[in-house]
């Protein structure tokens, strides 16, 4: 990885410890902290045109959440390392290690969980939540984005099977993810010197198990422990914004009403699929720094 093109010249690096192990972050500028999440397939890169903008005014943190990038991929059995209350911890961790026990957070995709599960359980420490392209449960939008849904069940599956046969071609596998997801269908909107931080981090058997115990994670305890908010009542107490593109959730009118049975009315439409970082950086920034 070390050949890798730093993508955020300027930004120190800082390798923190967690009970996951070392959780690899970036850090720059000045102002009210704000931690940015990344999704599936991605690293802290994900961010690389939005958060040297945000540096301009916040201090800014990206980190790469645990099996993913440069963090440590602890070893897991259905799903038990990677619930997003642990990955949430990880989050708390790190800022607190870099002096911000409050901050905003911004999480896309998988990153989008961790934030809302760290919003939920511990709403003292956000002082914004912005979600990016997810629903509250996914199961109530699997008509939006079945092909996304389709591959979150594959790997969610008991283990090896996923992982024996994502590791047949690991390349492809994430290839086919990544473009699909995108409203153009293709893998132009990431750029060579991402896509090259990716498939680094993605080409790598324990890695492969990380993400499938993310997700299943994902199918089990998280989803349990969000429909047991649910029928509780629990409302989001943050100051939080919904973020989505339109190839992803057609049916914005829909996912808007889903988020206020949360308590949120406050959400954006964008014209990009699931990678709304690298598929509409500007309006991603607008929506960002507008809400921040």
């Amino acid at each position: 990885m070390n050949e890798l093109a730093d993508l955020l010249p300027g930004f120190a690096s800082h390798w923190i410890d967690t009970q996951a192990g070392k959780i690899f972050a970036r850090s720059h500028g000045a102002g009210p902290a704000v931690i940015l999440l990344h999704g599936f397939g991605e690293t802290h890169a994900a961010w690389r045109m939005i958060a040297p903008k945000l540096a301009e005014r916040f201090t800014v943190v990206v980190m790469d959440l645990r099996g993913y990038g440069w963090s440590a991929a602890p070893a897991s059995e259905k799903g038990e390392a990677y619930t997003k209350r642990e990955m949430a911890d990880d989050v708390v961790k790190v800022m607190e290690a870099l002096g911000h026990v409050q901050f905003a957070l911004a999480g896309h995709d998988r990153g989008a969980r961790v934030g809302l599960r760290l919003a939920l359980d511990h709403p003292g420490r956000l002082t914004r939540l912005a979600l990016i392209n997810i629903a509250p449960v996914d199961d109530d939008f699997g008509g939006a984005d079945l092909w996304r849904l389709g591959r979150a069940r594959f790997l969610a599956t008991e283990a090896p099977r996923p992982e024996e046969l994502l590791a047949l071609d690991p390349a492809e596998f994430l290839n086919d993810a990544l473009k699909d997801s995108t409203k153009a269908k293709s893998l132009d909107v990431f750029g060579a010197q991402a896509l090259a931080h990716y498939h680094a981090a993605f080409n790598d058997p324990a890695r492969i198990h990380a993400f499938c115990e993310d997700f299943r994670a994902g199918a089990g305890v998280d989803k349990e422990a969000i429909l047991a908010d649910k029928t509780a009542g629990k409302k989001l107490l943050v100051p939080t914004r919904i973020i989505y593109g339109g190839a992803t959730f057609p049916d914005g009118a829909a996912l808007e009403s889903a988020w206020k049975e949360w308590g949120v009315d406050d959400a954006c439409g964008l014209d990009s699929g699931l990678y709304a970082m690298e598929e509409a950086p500007e309006a991603t920034l607008q929506a960002l720094e507008s809400f921040l």
